[in-house]
């Protein structure tokens, strides 16, 4: 078998990058126009300098010989190597962005996830690191996660089905054990974050037969950057024998106690549950919603809930909270109470976000009610420390118009049928 992967360990080293003579590689692909915008470039509040300037060829950490790109995101890339010394094990390696903010609490996070239980079920479905190491770029350090080689993420694998129409008993296979008893929330479960496997090894081999002979487009940005246009395209499927796996857990929490709440804003829009668009505190209960409303879309080729953004195209809570209803009735009685209690602890201190509470974010000419709670725990609040603010990234959510997309300002009336 030509794909062979690392057995998983889990260690934290500081290296240089070092180019040292790479293994032989196929000329350059074709070149890209400059002002032709390509993959990580389309994202919000691009910044080149941030992005490690990774090339084909090239040796990180003195054994990882980069060969392919096969994704991006706003704060890292991910790419396909080979070990040096062993050119038939391959590794998938996930480089951050020097002004991450959530990449040393993903490690953090899988190394909890692989401490835990091997012979519980669900563990199986999480993808975590084998290995972490730091390289040095031009605009400071990056953080490399290295993991198992999967085929794709599951969006890209539903659209290989008629109508994006996953057969139920693949979706079957992604059930509740990948997100119970091992006290993390994952907070951004969506298809984007679901890596599914290779059906047959020699998809792999297949793969970077054809990466070999197609190399990869590419240009040069005004800083002197490469940037390498994504080839991530496996073909059609040979079997349907792919096993799912969550992955990217940099906006997941622990929640190791049975009493932990957490309060600030998390999930994609459309999956958003309605205790986290309320901000009366949600638990594990939270990702049961998420995954429920995930399985529906990849079931139904569409998303259950879809009126849920404005004219503007900006998400409205009001809107997916009136959805929810017409589909499924009135909220229990326990929500509502505890959405009160929320307004109550607001009020019964008489709140000015602008001068006394840590953790609230106050927009011009509203009231109590239009307040955004932001810190985790409200306990941080009544002892005057400072909280576990806000973590945004999800779709929709950005830090400078936190006021404009999250404005939380449900009232209760809102529930009556």
């Amino acid at each position: 078998m030509w794909l062979r992967i690392k057995p998983s360990r889990l260690v934290t080293r500081s290296f240089s990058s070092l180019c040292r003579e790479p293994l032989p590689l196929p000329p350059p692909g074709p070149p890209l126009a400059c002002n032709e915008p390509v993959d990580e470039e389309i994202c919000p509040g691009y910044n080149s300098g941030n992005f490690y300037p990774a090339q084909p060829g090239a040796v990180l950490a003195d054994r990882y010989q980069i060969l392919v790109k096969v994704g991006w995101g706003t704060s890292s890339t991910v790419w396909r190597l080979r070990y040096r010394h062993e050119p038939e094990t391959l590794v998938a390696l996930k480089i951050t962005n020097t002004n991450s903010r959530t990449a040393g609490e993903e490690r953090d996070i899988e190394d909890h996830i692989a401490k835990a239980d091997p012979s519980h079920r669900g563990r199986a479905l999480f993808r975590t690191s084998s290995e972490c190491f730091e390289i040095a770029g031009p605009e400071g350090k990056h953080l490399c996660l290295a993991y198992e080689p999967m085929r794709e993420p599951m969006w890209l694998y539903q659209k290989r089905f008629k109508d994006g129409r996953i057969p139920l008993p693949l979706v079957k296979t992604a059930s509740l054990q990948a997100i119970t008893k091992l006290t993390i929330r994952t907070g951004d479960l969506k298809l984007e974050n679901i890596m599914m496997g290779f059906e047959d090894p020699a998809v792999a081999s297949d793969f970077m037969g054809s990466a070999f002979d197609q190399p990869m487009q590419h240009k040069v940005d005004s800083t002197g950057r490469p940037i390498y246009r994504c080839h991530n395209d496996f073909g059609p499927l040979r079997t349907l024998r792919s096993i799912p796996k969550i992955a990217d857990f940099g906006l997941s929490t622990r929640l190791d106690c049975s009493d932990d709440w957490g309060i600030y804003p998390i999930q994609p829009d459309h999956y958003r549950a309605p205790e986290v668009i309320l901000g009366c505190g949600w638990r594990m209960g939270a990702d049961i919603w998420n995954l429920g409303t995930l399985l529906w879309d990849v079931i139904e080729g569409k998303e259950l809930f879809r009126q849920i953004h404005n004219a503007q195209g900006r998400y409205d809570a009001k809107l997916h909270l009136a959805e929810m209803i017409a589909l499924l009735g009135p909220p229990p009685p326990e929500l509502v109470t505890r959405y009160q209690s929320m307004l109550g602890f607001i009020s019964a201190r008489s709140l000015d976000p602008r001068q006394k509470a840590r953790g609230y974010v106050a927009f011009p000419g509203k009231g109590e009610r239009e307040l955004l709670l932001l810190c985790q725990d409200d306990a941080y609040l009544a002892s005057g420390r400072e909280g576990n603010c806000a973590r945004t990234g999800q779709a929709s959510i950005s830090p400078a118009k936190v006021g404009e997309q999250f404005l939380f300002s449900v009232k209760i009336e809102t529930y009556q049928p």
